[in-house]
């Protein structure tokens, strides 16, 4: 099982994860887990000694999960390798701040019963997520999600951006004595993004566009060419290529985005629960009134 960070309590929309889901680069598979007794064997083989003290496969592990992003991409050997190295180093930096008296300041002990505090909600929001984010309740929120989306229309275009609107009909003159379209933007066109490629836009429906540039593209049939078109970026002449329903995005391809979602769900709905059976009183309410205002009366059932 792919295991989820905690996430701040945001909840996206259950269509938002769809959103251009279909240009979202594809993951590979997770690796399948080994047996557990050779997975526990594995986590408990020492690997190293400082001091004396063994250094397991699953130290290794944990510092991993803690690194996160921070740990550098390399190959498996060069990992290990290391992780070693890091918990090494972690081992005789805690040897010697126990040396030097450190855990013996004030707040040290309410420090570690914070980070304790953590990791046991991380460990159970990791369980509740487990239970959550399954194949089957993945295909049946992709199933139910794509049933009430609404069908979107798209065009593909080109366009020429011109300064001035002679410039622009320069451009559609060239264009009705024959001149190719894609030739003509990669030779005068200012849209740099566009022009190296012919002006080509790709696919996009009505709302990505401005409303002068989209009504006009949207009322043109495939292989016509539009008059110049004023918008706040200057003067467009546009040519659709081709008119098609946006296709929905495949299960496969938004499998992660919508695992996520139900992993973040999940999160949500377990802390919203525990702090709705909880009794829970802001003590600090009252320090917040201002220099010569009454502090706000407790409310009364």
């Amino acid at each position: 099982m792919k295991r989820f960070r905690p996430h701040a309590l945001v909840l996206l929309t259950g269509a938002a994860f769809l959103a251009g889901a279909a240009a979202v680069a594809q993951t590979s598979a997770p690796a399948q887990p080994a047996p557990a007794q050779s997975q526990a064997a594995d986590e408990t083989k020492v690997l190293a000694r400082v001091d004396g003290e063994p250094i397991t496969a699953l130290d290794l592990e944990i510092a991993a999960q803690d690194l996160g992003d921070r740990l550098p991409a390399m190959a498996e050997a060069q990992r290990r390798d290391y992780l070693i190295g890091y918990v090494i180093d972690l081992k005789l930096g805690a040897k010697a701040a126990r040396a030097a008296k450190v855990d013996a300041a004030p707040d040290f002990e309410r420090r570690v019963a914070y980070y304790r505090d953590k990791v046991l909600l991380d460990e159970y929001l990791q369980k509740e997520v487990e239970k959550a984010v399954t194949p089957e309740a993945a295909r049946a929120l992709y199933d139910e999600t794509v049933k009430n989306l609404k069908p979107e229309d798209e065009v593909r275009a080109r366009h020429i951006l011109l300064e001035n609107e002679e410039d622009a009909k320069k451009v559609v003159a060239r264009l009705e004595a024959g001149e190719d379209f894609a030739k003509v933007a990669g030779e005068v066109s200012k849209d740099p993004g566009s022009a190296k490629e012919g002006g080509d836009l790709g696919y996009f429906t009505k709302d990505r566009m401005v409303k002068e540039f989209a009504d006009a593209a949207f009322a043109l049939e495939p292989g016509k060419v539009s008059a110049p078109v004023k918008s706040q970026f200057g003067w467009h002449v546009i040519k659709v290529e081709d008119r098609r329903v946006k296709p929905l995005p495949t299960f496969e391809e938004v499998k992660e985005q919508v695992e996520a979602y139900l992993a973040r769900k999940a999160q949500q709905d377990l802390i919203l629960g525990l702090r709705k059976d909880a009794k829970i009183e802001r003590l600090d309410k009252a320090d917040s009134a201002k220099p010569g205002e009454k502090p706000a009366e407790p409310k009364k059932n």
